[in-house]
């Protein structure tokens, strides 16, 4: 099961899932993910996320290309060390900020305006 948490913050949109990203949630996550697309910068906080498989990971990607087709663009928050390790290996920190905190990450996208 999966829950998806979205508040927004000062300048951005936080999308917060709490369970795991894997092939039966992802749907879900997409999903969310699409309806975000409008918001010049979404905040996504993986720290929740006790673990996400290449479906997940396809699905993150996938919606910070739909937010950067409209001009925005996203970072990550993530302290889960097994996350971080797979965010990096896969290349994907070199397309987004991946930090370590929420406040980070919003720091790291206002260093994108």
């Amino acid at each position: 099961m999966l829950e998806i948490v979205v508040e927004v913050g000062d300048g951005y949109v936080l999308c917060r899932p709490i369970g795991e990203l894997d092939a039966y949630t992802v749907a879900q996550f997409r999903e969310s993910l699409t309806n975000l697309a409008e918001h010049r910068f979404i905040l996504i906080d993986l720290s929740e996320v006790p673990f996400m498989d290449s479906a997940g990971l396809g699905a993150l990607i996938g919606g910070i290309r739909r937010a950067r087709e409209n001009d925005g663009d996203v970072a990550v928050a993530c302290d889960r060390p097994a996350l971080t390790r797979l965010l990096h290996t896969t290349g994907f920190d070199r397309i987004v900020p991946v930090c370590e905190t929420v406040e980070e990450a919003a720091a790291a996208l206002g260093e994108a305006d």
